[in-house]
């Protein structure tokens, strides 16, 4: 008989921990799809456009990120023009020209967001590291509203500086 109880014991203990992993799975798999749809949620807050394409109410605070702004581009299709996350006008040329490759292109562009210059050239303890500090506050401005980024380029270009701006900003900077 009181072999049957310890078997009975054993059993009941064993059955208390199946249950708990069962919960502790479910928590897991709850966390998880929360946290995909908390991703998917800030990844939706940032969006790219053309400056030409349609303002639409859900596009939020819009940031023309291109060196120039355009001739007769009215001030309002954008709100803020950020020429310094645009390329320089030397790579612009030489992509626009075919002179280098869209993966040269890309790497180029992301290397001059980074490169130091103006007052880190003078600074020898804080540095920006290039536009670190800029890109931050766009990550932080994206968390809480919506932030579409603008260039020139047509709506389906695929080959534009602002994919490549919106792809970094989705990343630890």
């Amino acid at each position: 008989m009181r072999r049957n109880g310890r078997a009975e014991k054993a059993g009941f203990s064993l059955l208390l921990l199946l249950l708990l992993l069962i919960l502790i799975l479910i928590l897991i798999l709850a966390w998880g799809v929360e946290k995909e749809q908390d991703q998917e949620q800030e990844q939706e807050m940032l969006k790219t456009k053309s400056v030409h394409s349609a303002i639409e109410p859900g596009d939020g605070l819009r940031i023309l990120a291109a060196r120039g702004r355009g001739r007769g581009l009215p001030s309002d299709r954008f709100d803020v023009w950020m020429a310094n996350l645009g390329p320089s006008e030397e790579l612009r040329d030489a992509i626009l020209a075919g002179r280098i490759s869209w993966r040269e292109y890309s790497r180029r562009y992301l290397k001059e967001l980074r490169e130091p210059g103006g007052v880190d050239l003078r600074n020898k303890r804080i540095r920006n590291h290039g536009q670190k500090f800029t890109l931050r506050l766009l990550q932080h401005l994206a968390k809480r509203q919506t932030v579409t980024l603008l260039c020139h380029c047509a709506e389906d270009e695929k080959h534009c500086h602002r994919h490549l701006l919106k792809a970094l900003l989705e990343k630890k900077i």
